[in-house]
């Protein structure tokens, strides 16, 4: 069964022409399709859409947000409600191409986890296109997963990924580097994107804000979310170790002339290296507290996060392990 998963904001103008269009695919390919439109608080009338291709096509299931929570929110309702082993995304815009699905399935064969779409010619605004593009390159730069397009809203995954993945305020874009982290394989295709034909882009110059913010949060979490210490307590201890040094300059310059009266007069509590030594060490001494802060939570409080990831089992022990 391959699961669809549509996240839906005002979109009523194009529904039922994606769904017309996923069912041709569908019967082309002879697929088992379970699609699921998550409403994310849509003020037009897209959830009575939703509701009447619920009825007429017994495949379709919508789930309605009470209000607009945001793309990764509905994202992670679709897939914790998704029934198929491989689970489909893409937007209900109309400008993901449904027919390209089956080049996904078969990238999949290949062993993947996860496929990326790649839109690159793009039918968007000058000022949507090249922003976009060096975001691009800086989570390919930052994070170490190659890819084109991160942005892109159509991509393949593998289901079990989300038992380990979670998703919260706008990391959705960066579920490929997530599943990386986990040591999930990740792939890229080359797809169509097609003009937009109703409606308007949801996303403004705000989103790239957001975007650069979001990834310093992955590159923190993928990077040192088992061990917070070791960029804190790094940054911590570099600041308290040069304050400390500046400071007993301050005290040796100090102590030359009011002990041995040669050398310029120094007034320790009027120096301003003194200040920024003393605001260093501080400093120091906040960031490593709060590095030991991080490590006692992860180490008691947050038993159901794994920091390992297992893709296969052998054996009749294997099979009745209590052990995950």
């Amino acid at each position: 069964m391959l699961s669809i998963v549509i996240p839906v904001f005002n979109e009523a103008e194009s529904l039922e022409a994606l769904h017309a269009e996923l069912a041709a695919v569908a019967a082309a390919e002879k697929y088992d399709l379970d699609v699921i439109f998550i409403d994310d608080g849509s003020r037009d009338d897209s959830w009575k859409i939703i509701q009447k291709l619920a009825e007429k096509d017994a495949r379709v299931r919508g789930l309605r947000f009470r209000r607009n929570f945001g793309k990764a929110a509905a994202l992670s309702a679709g897939f914790s409600h998704a029934r198929g082993e491989l689970v489909m995304t893409l937007d209900a815009d109309l400008q993901d191409d449904p027919h390209e699905i089956p080049r996904f399935l078969a990238e999949m064969q290949k062993d993947l986890d996860v496929v990326s779409g790649w839109k690159r010619v793009r039918h968007d605004p000058w000022h949507k296109v090249y922003p976009s593009r060096v975001f691009n390159g800086m989570v390919s730069g930052l994070t170490g997963v190659k890819l084109h397009d991160h942005n892109c809203g159509m991509k393949c995954y593998r289901r079990e990924i989300f038992n380990e993945v979670q998703l919260y305020g706008e990391l959705h874009r960066f579920v490929p580097v997530l599943a990386a982290s986990r040591g999930y394989s990740v792939g890229e295709i080359e797809i169509a994107h097609r003009a937009r034909k109703f409606g308007r882009s949801k996303y403004g110059v705000a989103r790239f804000v957001k975007g650069f913010l979001d990834l310093l949060t992955v590159k923190f979490l993928t990077g040192f979310g088992q061990r917070p210490q070791h960029v804190l307590g790094t940054v911590g201890l570099t600041a308290f170790t040069l304050g400390a040094l500046v400071l007993l300059i301050e005290v040796i310059r100090w102590s030359r002339y009011w002990l041995f009266g040669f050398g310029p007069a120094i007034h320790l509590v009027e120096s301003p290296r003194s200040l920024y030594a003393v605001a260093l060490l501080l400093l120091g001494g906040q960031l490593m507290s709060m590095g030991f802060l991080a490590e006692l939570f992860i180490a008691y409080h947050s038993p159901e996060r794994k920091s390992y990831s297992i893709s296969e089992r052998t054996g009749k022990e294997a099979e009745n392990s209590t052990f995950s």
